[in-house]
């Protein structure tokens, strides 16, 4: 006797497509939002350039000059400092909501955390990098 079996129902089986709907759907959602905003402003946006909008605004020079030009690079190391320091704080959150759960060790490794970010931070002052003159 052969056992024969329906294609359809046997690729059903082997990749269950209704498992990947949410997937889909979340890829789908973040092209949306990514994409849309884009769209809809370049079409409803006015474009109007003028000297003030051409005008450097923080990064101290001008945009449309000679690249080999010097320029002072406390904007970025300011701007590197605050990025690194922004991620470090962002591993608060979810140490906050485990707290009870991680127990005294995960205490004791987030101090250390905290220890090395206080230290970090006190050096970069003492060196006058957040000094803007």
């Amino acid at each position: 006797m052969c056992n024969l079996v329906d294609p359809s129902t046997y690729l059903r089986r082997i990749v269950n497509l209704e498992n990947y709907f949410p997937v889909l759907l979340f890829i789908l959602v973040g092209i949306g939002v990514g994409v849309v905003p884009q769209v809809l402003g370049r079409l409803l946006a006015p474009f109007k350039p003028d000297a003030a909008k051409n005008s450097p605004y923080e990064c101290g020079f001008e945009a449309f000059e000679d690249a080999r030009m010097k320029f002072d690079v406390r904007y970025y190391l300011v701007a590197i400092l605050f990025i690194l320091f922004d991620l470090e704080t962002a591993f608060f959150f979810p140490w906050g909501v485990a707290m009870r759960d991680l127990g005294w060790y995960g205490f004791l490794v987030m101090l250390s955390f905290i220890v090395e970010f206080a230290v970090g931070f006190w050096y970069i002052w003492k060196k006058g990098a957040l000094d803007w003159e």
